[in-house]
């Protein structure tokens, strides 16, 4: 499984890395470190799953994944925080699973085994490429309803 780390917390990002390198079958393809760079490297990386810090700085994360979703409706992603309050809001916002970066290890890589089972579609068949989607303006953005600008 392909993995893209996005987190602001270059602290953060090493032990992740570190602990899903150790993993046979998990390979962390990229990191990010704010909202821009991680939907930057989706296109180039590739990846299964994004573990997303719910705190990230640049647009709010809820704004990154509904972009996120959009592009790449396939992709899985794992909301990560330190605020056990933040699990409600990334939960409802759509995440497919939420876990605290104070849990033990072992509880993200659970998360991450349940998502080994094949999905309806492999990643391979997302037809949507970035070149062809604009910048996402979405509900939370204030704006009256959700578009796609096509540049």
């Amino acid at each position: 499984m392909r993995i893209l780390l996005a987190d602001d917390q270059p602290k953060v990002r090493f032990a992740l890395r570190t602990l899903l390198e150790r993993q046979p079958g998990l390979e962390v393809v990229g990191e990010a470190r704010n909202g821009q760079d991680l939907c930057d490297q989706i296109e180039p990386t590739r990846p299964d799953l994004v573990l997303l810090d719910w705190e990230l700085p640049g647009e709010s994360a809820m704004d990154t994944l509904y972009t996120l979703r959009i592009m790449y409706p396939v992709l899985r992603v794992i909301a990560l925080s330190g605020r056990s309050e933040a699990r409600h809001a990334a939960l409802r916002a759509g995440v497919d699973a939420f876990v605290s970066k104070s849990d033990p290890p072992e509880h993200l890589l659970a998360a991450i085994r349940d998502f080994e089972r094949p999905r309806e579609k492999a990643a391979d068949e997302v037809s949507a490429a970035p070149a062809e989607v604009g910048r996402v303006v979405s509900p939370s953005s204030g704006r009256g309803g959700t578009r796609v600008r096509r540049d």
